[in-house]
C-alpha cells in the first residue's frame, strides 16, 4: 500500500467541512495507519521479508475497514431459506426494506436500513444497491431514531442459497458485523450447514451473537418450549452456550421489540471494524518492535576513536618532539609514521562492531557498508595530522634566557597547542567517517520514536 493514502483521506475530509466530519477516533487510527505505512516503507529491505509483506497486508485491510468508516455498529440479519427473516427485517424496521419472497421465500439481494447516515462506502462495499437501502428516520413507527445513530442493520442473502455469491456474501460481511442475528424456522433449526459452516467456527464472538427462533406464531406454547429447548441443546454443542435466544413472529409481534433493544444495546458498544482496526495497528507495531529489537545503544565513541589515531599515527610523539625543543632538549625532529594495514583493519573491524552493538543482524551490512576501507581511514588520518602546521620554537639561544619554569610553560603550552590542532583536525575525520553508519543507527532509533507514538495514541 502506498503511504500517503490516509493522509491524503484526512485532508480530503478535512477540505469538505462539518457535513463530512469524522469521529476522533477515525482520525486517530488514520493517523497510525499513515505512521506505520510510512515506517514500513521507509525501511524497506532493512526489515526481515515476512514481516514486511505481512506488515503491509495488515495496512491494507485497515485501509479497507477505515474506508468504509468506524462510526458505524452493523447488525446483520441472516438465516437459510425461508426462515422468514426478511419479513421480521421489516417488522423491526416498521418499513417496507427487504424484499419478501412471493413464489419462493428466498433473500435474492441484501436490503439495508440506517440511520444516523448513509454509510455509502460501507454498502458500497458490500455490494447493496441503492435502491436497497432506507433511512430509518423515515419511518413513521418503529424505533427511536436518536437510540440508533450509526447503526446499519442488513437484511443478507440466505446462506443456505444455491447461489455461491450469495453465500460469498454472508462470508464476506460475517468479520464486518457487530451483532449476527441467526433467524430459524422451526422446521429447519437443525440444518447441518448452519451449524456445521457456521456457528460453530463462531464460538469466539458469542457477544456478538443472537439466535432467533422466528415464527411461532406457528407453534403451540409447548411446541416453542420444545423447539427453544432442541436449540439451545445444539448451540451448547457447539459451542454457543452463552448465545442468547429469542422466539419472535413477523406476523404476531412477538419478540420484535426486544429485537429493536437489542438495536439500541448494540450501537452503544465498540464496533468489530473499530475494535479490528485498534487491535491489527497494534499487532502490526508489536510485530515491527520485535523485528526490530531493542533501541540502539552508544555505538563508537568519537573520543576514543580520535584517541586511537592519535596512537596510530605518531601525532603523540610529535608533540613530544615539539615540547622537548622548547626546552632545549634537541631539535625539533618530527616523524610522522604511517600505521600498518593490519593496525588499520583492526580499528576498523572494533568501529564495525562499536556501531552495529544494538542493531538488527540486517542492519549490520549496511554499517560496514557506511564505513570506509582501512586504507582510506588511514590516508586520512595522516592527511589530517599533516595539514596542522609546526608550532613556532624560539632559537636555543632564547631558550637560555628562560627560567626553567618558563621553559615547562612554555613547551607545555606548545604541546597543548599542537595537540588541540590535531585532536580537532582528527574529530572532523571521524565524524565524516562515522556519519553514514550513525544515520543507520538513527534510522532505528527513529523507527523506535514512530512506534512509541503509535502506541501512545
Amino acid at each position: 500500500m502506498s503511504a500517503p493514502i490516509a493522509g491524503s483521506r484526512r485532508a480530503a475530509r478535512a477540505m469538505a467541512g462539518s457535513a463530512d466530519s469524522v469521529s476522533e477516533v477515525q482520525v486517530r487510527e488514520e493517523g497510525r495507519l499513515e505512521i506505520l505505512a510510512r515506517l514500513v516503507d521507509d525501511l524497506g529491505a532493512l526489515l526481515p521479508a515476512p514481516v514486511r509483506d505481512a506488515a503491509r497486508e495488515h495496512l491494507g485491510a485497515v485501509e479497507q475497514r477505515l474506508a468504509m468508516g468506524l462510526n458505524h455498529t452493523v447488525v446483520a440479519f441472516v438465516g437459510g431459506t425461508g426462515s422468514g427473516k426478511s419479513s421480521l427485517f421489516n417488522a423491526v424496521t416498521a418499513l417496507d426494506v427487504a424484499e419478501v419472497g412471493v413464489r419462493r421465500p428466498t433473500t435474492s439481494r441484501p436490503s439495508a436500513c440506517v440511520w444516523g447516515s448513509d454509510a455509502t462506502s460501507f454498502l458500497d462495499h458490500l455490494g447493496v444497491a441503492p435502491a436497497a437501502r432506507v433511512r430509518g428516520e423515515t419511518a413513521l413507527e418503529g424505533p427511536d431514531p436518536r437510540e440508533l445513530a450509526g447503526v446499519i442493520l442488513l437484511d443478507v442473502p440466505d446462506h443456505d442459497s444455491v447461489e455461491l455469491e450469495h453465500r460469498d456474501l454472508v462470508n464476506k460481511l460475517v468479520p464486518f458485523v457487530d451483532l449476527l442475528v441467526w433467524v430459524l424456522d422451526p422446521q429447519k433449526y437443525a440444518d447441518h450447514r448452519l451449524h456445521a459452516d457456521y456457528l460453530r467456527a463462531l464460538s469466539g464472538r458469542q457477544d456478538g451473537m443472537l439466535v432467533v427462533l422466528n415464527q411461532v406464531d406457528t407453534l403451540t406454547p409447548q411446541g416453542t418450549e420444545q423447539v427453544l429447548a432442541d436449540v439451545r441443546e445444539l448451540l451448547v454443542a457447539d459451542g454457543l452456550d452463552e448465545v442468547g435466544i429469542l422466539p419472535a413472529s413477523a406476523t404476531s409481534g412477538v419478540g420484535v421489540q426486544e429485537l429493536r433493544g437489542a438495536l439500541v444495546a448494540g450501537a452503544q458498544r465498540a464496533s468489530v471494524n473499530r475494535t479490528a482496526v485498534r487491535d491489527e495497528l497494534d499487532g502490526v507495531a508489536r510485530a515491527l518492535e520485535d523485528a526490530l529489537g531493542p533501541p540502539p545503544g552508544h555505538g563508537q565513541s568519537g573520543g576514543d576513536a580520535v584517541q586511537r589515531l592519535w596512537d596510530m599515527t605518531g601525532a603523540r610523539s610529535a608533540a613530544d618532539s615539539y615540547a622537548a625543543a622548547v626546552r632545549g632538549e634537541g631539535s625539533v625532529t618530527v616523524e610522522l609514521r604511517e600505521p600498518t594495514p593490519a593496525r588499520l583493519e583492526a580499528l576498523r573491524q572494533g568501529w564495525v562492531a562499536a556501531e552495529c552493538r544494538g542493531l538488527p543482524a540486517q542492519w549490520h551490512r549496511g554499517v560496514g557498508d557506511a564505513l570506509p576501507s582501512a586504507e582510506t581511514i588511514g590516508e586520512r588520518a595522516m592527511a589530517a595530522v599533516r595539514s596542522v602546521p609546526a608550532p613556532p620554537v624560539r632559537t636555543p639561544g632564547a631558550f637560555r634566557k628562560m627560567r626553567r619554569a618558563s621553559l615547562e610553560a612554555e613547551a607545555d603550552r606548545v604541546r597543548a597547542q599542537y595537540a588541540a590542532d590535531v585532536t580537532q583536525r582528527l574529530q572532523d575525520v571521524v565524524l565524516d567517517i562515522l556519519g553514514p553508519s550513525r544515520a543507520v543507527r538513527a534510522r532505528l532509533t527513529s523507527a523506535h520514536e514512530r512506534l512509541a507514538q503509535v502506541r501512545s495514541v
